[in-house]
């Protein structure tokens, strides 16, 4: 099974969208066409608790600081993190504004991520691409793609790019093989293409024998990592595909999941946790050692 990683060239979208893409993937980072973001999100999502492991990073100077003097394509955060903490380095990184989010305090069996900004907030403080969070397969999905429909016609109209998260969520997804089974993330893929996706941000399945639980042939199937990813990257089509780092890894099982995605046709990484939960030198060489391996793949 073989993946063609979409370039910008493949996609079919208006000029404002293509210029401000053209602006992350080719005139930041390695300027390659690769894509490495840093979210910095994770505060409302998971609460102050993911910056024990580093305290510093709760001031989100430090992340703003490693985006920048990292050469990041794009940092991802919310409304008041980018009116507070941007003007001093505004025009140095793009930015992905996210419109919609939640804490994980509610279980997540009917989870619903609402929207808290909308695209025009995103134009007037110069984001050059809006972050949405979808979760697939959860009982309020059909809220959440009404509230995504919304938000896709709005960057239409304002020509900005529209980055899906997209998460397998919910009850009836835990009882047919789980969030991270091949089953939900392929799905995951394949409903950020269906509902407007330019950019896709997808936790890759983790390497797995026979599970029953998954729906029929899925429950056959034996996959490695890489063998997972390129299905899913199948999946999301012409969808320019961000892998999520998730929980902080070793840095060999992270450079490891770097080149295999980026090996599988990943048109990038959005990593966050895996950045920023270490001390900042320490922070700035993994970055350099991320994006030595982003170098071997333009596009």
């Amino acid at each position: 099974m073989t993946t063609t990683r979409p370039s910008l060239h493949d996609l079919d979208i208006d000029l404002g969208k293509r210029a401000r893409l053209h602006r992350i993937l080719y005139r930041n980072g390695l300027g390659n066409g690769t894509m490495l973001a840093l979210p910095i999100d994770q505060g409302l999502e998971h609460g102050p608790i993911d910056f024990f492991p580093n305290p510093p990073s709760q001031d989100p100077e430090f992340q703003w600081r490693l985006a920048v003097e990292g050469g990041f394509n794009a940092i991802a955060c919310h409304y008041g993190l980018a009116r507070k903490y941007m003007p001093k380095y505004a025009g140095q990184v793009p930015l992905i504004l996210k419109l919609n989010g939640k804490t994980n305090i509610p279980p997540a069996d009917k989870a619903l991520s609402p929207l808290t900004s909308t695209v025009e907030d995103a134009v007037r403080i110069g984001a050059d691409a809006v972050g949405y969070t979808l979760y697939v397969g959860t009982p309020r999905q059909d809220d959440d793609f009404a509230q995504l429909r919304r938000v896709r016609q709005d960057s239409e109209r304002f020509g900005m790019p529209l980055v899906v998260w997209s998460y397998p969520r919910g009850e009836a997804i835990d009882a047919k093989g789980g969030a991270t089974s091949l089953y939900a993330v392929d799905y995951a893929a394949r409903t950020a293409l269906e509902l407007g996706a330019d950019i896709a941000k997808l936790v890759i399945p983790p390497a797995i024998g026979p599970n029953p639980a998954q729906p029929g042939k899925y429950a056959e199937i034996v996959h490695t990592y890489a063998e997972g990813a390129r299905r899913v990257f199948r999946s999301a089509g012409r969808t320019m595909v961000l892998v999520s780092g998730g929980s902080k890894l070793s840095d060999e099982d992270m450079l490891d999941k770097v080149r295999i995605s980026m090996e599988s046709g990943a048109t990038g990484l959005i990593f966050g946790r895996n950045m920023w939960q270490r001390p900042f030198e320490e922070a700035l060489d993994i970055v350099r050692q991320v994006k030595e391996i982003l170098s071997r793949f333009p596009s």
